[in-house]
């Protein structure tokens, strides 16, 4: 992102990291809010049922299990590692592996194009590495976190994309029509929510 401000070394951390991760495709920093704080960038992909669980809880109880194992909270921020997928905000990514799977998904106007990518990274045999020796600021520090309705219906269209493509077919038609509407209930929650703010 425009918004990210390197530490010094910290490309020339990822450079290294890419040369003992040969298989590595990104290799994603530690991601350091305004405040100083750590912001999990290094996660495993969203499973139905820990999505659902994050979804749900995640605003009203942030240590339930869903999103401490979806978030990875216990598997160390400070420790070089594979992840099932890297934040989008900061990535070094390696050409080759990249372009194997066609870039970004276009279709992604924003959220979820770094779940999505990493995830179809992985079904290629390549890995997605985790590297807290190198530090950026994100300066916007998720600023769109605090999600005007645009942001917040956008997150949920890509949310729902992203599952969607993923439980493709008629055989899935229910479960895609349950996340739709559960995706549309929880729009109406944080709506109201912030509204009471």
């Amino acid at each position: 992102n425009p918004d990210i401000e390197w530490h010094p070394g910290s490309l020339d951390m990822l450079l290294a990291a890419a040369q003992r991760w040969p298989r590595a495709a990104s290799l994603g920093p530690l991601i350091r809010q305004p405040d100083g704080t750590v912001y999990p960038s290094a996660r495993l992909l969203p499973s139905l049922a820990r999505g659902i669980g994050h979804a749900v809880l995640g605003p009203v109880w942030p240590g339930n299990p869903w999103t401490t194992t979806y978030r990875q909270s216990e598997n160390g921020a400070l420790r070089e590692r594979t992840a099932e997928w890297l934040s989008g905000s900061c990535l070094l990514l390696r050409r080759a592996a990249f372009e194997s799977v066609d870039g970004f998904d276009s279709r992604y106007l924003m959220y979820f194009e770094d779940v999505d990518l990493g995830d179809r990274l992985g079904r290629a045999g390549w890995l997605n590495v985790y590297v807290p020796t190198a530090e950026v600021t994100h300066l916007g520090g998720h600023s769109t976190s605090r999600f005007s309705e645009l942001m917040l219906a956008e997150h949920h269209r890509s949310t729902y994309r992203y599952l969607a493509d993923r439980h493709p077919g008629p055989r899935y038609a229910p479960l895609r029509l349950a996340l739709r509407a559960g995706l549309a209930g929880r729009s109406q929650l944080v709506r109201r929510a912030a509204r009471r703010e």
